[in-house]
């Protein structure tokens, strides 16, 4: 028998499998996930000014992210279906001290009480959410670029606190 892994969605024979949380205690769990899109300065200038021609982006985008974070187990194959207790999307427009390139950060806070975290939510949520920001600008820039995504923190459960640095 090979050694157990310490990627846990493998059981002893190397075979994908979903893991059992049936055993672990329910707690409130948090992750936030971050990234950002690339633009060029007109393209963000149309989306702060909300003249895009699909609208409005940031508020579409929201609405997507949140849509994603809901539906992540159908889209990542062994996450598991939760009862998500929150979920908020944020985004950040640089000022003008704070412009080094003219992009949107996006953070996506999940929450929810139960055996398993919502770490893979919150990183859908915001992939999700800059996509919908590419596809409805893509008319006026086609070399947008999405970067930058990672979990930023995550709260509860057996293995406590993560902050990345």
């Amino acid at each position: 028998m090979p050694p157990t892994s310490p990627l846990t969605h493998f059981d002893a024979q190397g075979q994908a499998h979903m893991v059992d949380v049936a055993a672990k205690a329910d707690t409130h769990r948090i992750a936030v996930a971050s990234g950002r899109i690339v633009m060029q300065a007109g393209t963000l200038a149309l989306v702060q000014a909300g003249t895009a021609r699909k609208g409005d982006v940031l508020g579409i985008a929201r609405v997507a992210g949140i849509m994603a974070a809901k539906r992540t187990s159908d889209l990542i194959p062994l996450c598991h279906p939760l009862a998500l207790t929150r979920v908020a999307i944020d985004f950040t427009l640089p000022t003008e001290a704070t412009a080094v390139s003219p992009s949107i950060e996006c953070a996506a806070t999940v929450e929810t009480v139960g055996p398993t975290g919502v770490e893979m939510e919150a990183l859908t949520a915001v992939q999700v959410a800059l996509l919908t920001i590419y596809d409805m600008c893509k008319a006026v820039d086609r070399g947008m670029t999405i970067t930058d995504v990672r979990v930023r923190e995550k709260h509860g459960g057996k293995s406590g606190s993560f902050v990345n640095p």
